[in-house]
């Protein structure tokens, strides 16, 4: 599997450089999220700008990412998907699961409201 990782203080960019997000990419990315996620890190946003092509156990794949981040209150964002990838997850109803923005830019913004309304959760808890 061909990517990118951009560490940041709030989130990891992960660019993947792959035309397909099929059988043979899925599990790759399926522990490359896990492993991110162990690392610390609370926030991924996969830019999938280069891929054209997903198929179910790519769908499999953006899910693990998804649940693993919001198990710890993270954001997964995915940008930047092609037609064919987006009408895969609308068919599948998965549009409502996942937080799917047109570019990157928008899903650093999301990354960082998600901060700060769990900043202000946690100042609620605290009083």
């Amino acid at each position: 599997m061909k990517y990118t990782i951009d560490k940041q203080d709030k989130y990891s960019l992960l660019k993947l450089h792959e035309e397909k997000l099929d059988s043979s990419i899925a599990p790759s990315l399926k522990s490359e999220l896990i492993t991110t996620h162990a690392e610390g890190v609370k926030n991924i946003i996969l830019d999938l700008s280069e891929v054209k092509y997903t198929d179910s156990s790519g769908l499999s794949a953006l899910l693990v990412g998804n649940r693993v981040i919001q198990e710890d209150s993270g954001i997964f964002v995915l940008a930047g998907l092609s037609e064919h990838t987006h009408k895969l997850i609308k068919i599948s109803q998965l549009d409502s699961v996942l937080n799917i923005l047109p570019t990157v830019e928008e899903a650093v913004d999301a990354v960082f409201m998600n901060e700060l309304e769990n900043d202000l959760k946690e100042g609620e808890e605290d009083h």
